[in-house]
């Protein structure tokens, strides 16, 4: 079996860990990372979300924290504070430098973002073939208003800076509307036998890596049944601020309303948490199939029953 999933940082992440243990020796994974957060910093290339992937699947994220490197250390980030050097309030730790370091020093050499994510990947061997959505630099940015007037900010500086604190008025991922898919990506796509939508942020994540021309087209299309889990649980994100970008694009917290945001033209079934049982009815008179099985992520057991309820919906509404 050939699974596409496109994903985010940490619920994508660790979604991708439970989907792992829930398949066969013989089954395949492809990644379609969202590099919609990457960002430029101290002069190094930084993909947060690519990276959140590749440690986590391959035994070095900071659990507790869901990002970074476990076991760091943060000399670098001291010095650069005793020069002066910002921004304080995006944390590179030591081991994480490095990476963005081979990154970079492959970046400028010629190498694509893809052939950089593959080499990167032959350390840290995720057990899964991580793909960026594109070569070309897309970055997230975030229209607000505060005290400074109107302006449009790094989806960075808006979710690790100012915490979601400011009503986002629109989401733009700059350059997606000229980027083109990274190679693999589209082939991945028409040769799935299975496409999943993890917990991942519909808006930021996975809406990101939809907006790259052709890669929602080639989803719709697909001879693959598409099933998204949700990340909404009992009217609120499980991790993150996702209901602050749902909000901007006009979309209510709700399982339901997110299952409909993607419409039936894009996925075929959804996933919602026990809690939110009364939402089947609602997604699938919206035209997609739809069941409640326990989403919380509580551990990779856990989560390897929520890939295999996946799966087993997949096969229910296989196109």
């Amino acid at each position: 079996m050939r699974i596409v999933a496109l994903a985010g940082g940490i619920g994508g992440a660790r979604f991708l860990r439970g989907l792992r243990e829930a398949i066969g020796p013989e089954d395949e994974i492809t990644v379609i990372g969202n590099t919609g957060d990457d960002i430029h910093l101290f002069g190094l290339k930084v993909c947060p979300d690519l990276d959140t992937v590749m440690y986590t699947l391959g035994g070095g994220i900071h659990e507790e924290q869901g990002w970074g490197r476990t076991d760091e250390t943060w000399s670098i980030k001291a010095e650069m504070k005793e020069y002066g050097v910002g921004p304080e309030w995006f944390g590179l730790g030591d081991r994480d430098f490095a990476t963005h370091l081979v990154r970079s020093q492959m970046l400028t050499a010629g190498y694509t973002l893809s052939q950089v994510t593959e080499a990167l990947c032959v350390r840290w061997r995720p057990g899964v073939r991580l793909l960026p959505m594109s070569d070309d630099r897309v970055e997230t940015h975030v229209r607000i208003t505060d005290e400074q007037g109107t302006r449009a900010i790094h989806f960075q500086e808006y979710w690790v800076k100012l915490h979601a604190a400011v009503d986002a008025e629109a989401i733009v991922p700059v350059g997606a509307d000229t980027a083109k898919p990274a190679p693999g990506v589209l082939e991945a796509l028409a040769e799935a036998d299975v496409i999943l939508f993890p917990p991942s942020n519909p808006v930021v994540s996975i809406g990101t890596v939809l907006a790259v021309p052709g890669i929602r087209e080639a989803v719709a299309a697909a001879s693959a049944p598409v099933v998204g889990l949700s990340p909404i649980i009992g009217g609120a994100p499980v991790r993150g601020m996702a209901d602050k970008v749902l909000a901007a694009v006009g979309v209510e917290a709700t399982a339901e309303a997110v299952a409909l945001h993607y419409s039936s033209t894009l996925i075929d079934g959804w996933l919602v948490d026990t809690v939110d049982e009364a939402a089947v009815a609602a997604v699938e008179a919206g035209g997609i199939a739809c069941r409640a099985v326990p989403l919380l992520m509580t551990d990779v057991a856990a989560t390897a029953e929520m890939a295999r309820a996946a799966l087993a919906l997949a096969e229910q509404v296989r196109r």
